[in-house]
């Protein structure tokens, strides 16, 4: 079973917070709570999770591959 609770940390303000990952989507965007930036996945990733978290996503966690690569 994936770990579903990532810490986003904001690249621009190093704010962080701890988050949900869904299950059923990738999350491409999310606002940061400190400063309101609007982040992206880098590239090569899938998700803002997989950039920016301290655990990936969980198709990633399970050995799948994400959505944004079938």
């Amino acid at each position: 079973m994936a770990d579903l609770r990532s810490t986003l940390t904001c690249p621009e303000c190093s704010a962080t917070k701890t988050e949900t990952m869904p299950v059923d989507a990738c999350q491409f965007f999310y606002e940061c709570t400190g400063c309101g930036a609007v982040l992206r996945p880098l590239p090569g990733d899938c998700c803002v999770f997989c950039s920016y978290g301290t655990v990936p996503c969980p198709p990633i966690q399970d050995g799948s591959g994400c959505c944004s690569r079938s």
